[in-house]
């Protein structure tokens, strides 16, 4: 299971997310897409299915979320908020 690490605070807005990564004092803004998916995340969902929710619920593909998702990702993982299984 996907988790973030201990010294990142996150803020759920009306439209999203908000994460501080407390070591650097960086902003991330999540819109809603962003957030439902690193809400999913934390609450054991794969990607996969992740991904199928999105096309499930918004105008989208099964390929562009499952795209958006890993990308979504990639990038909080890099950027050393998200840990990943």
């Amino acid at each position: 299971m996907s988790r973030l690490r201990a010294d990142v605070t996150t803020c759920s807005l009306d439209d999203g997310m908000v994460l501080l990564d407390e070591r650097t004092g960086r902003y991330w803004q999540l819109n809603g897409t962003g957030a439902l998916v690193v809400r999913a995340l934390l609450h054991g969902a794969t990607p996969e299915q992740i991904s199928e929710r999105l096309a499930d619920t918004r105008p989208v593909s099964r390929e562009r979320a499952a795209a958006d998702v890993a990308v979504l990702i990639d990038r909080l993982t890099r950027a050393k908020l998200l840990i990943a299984p």
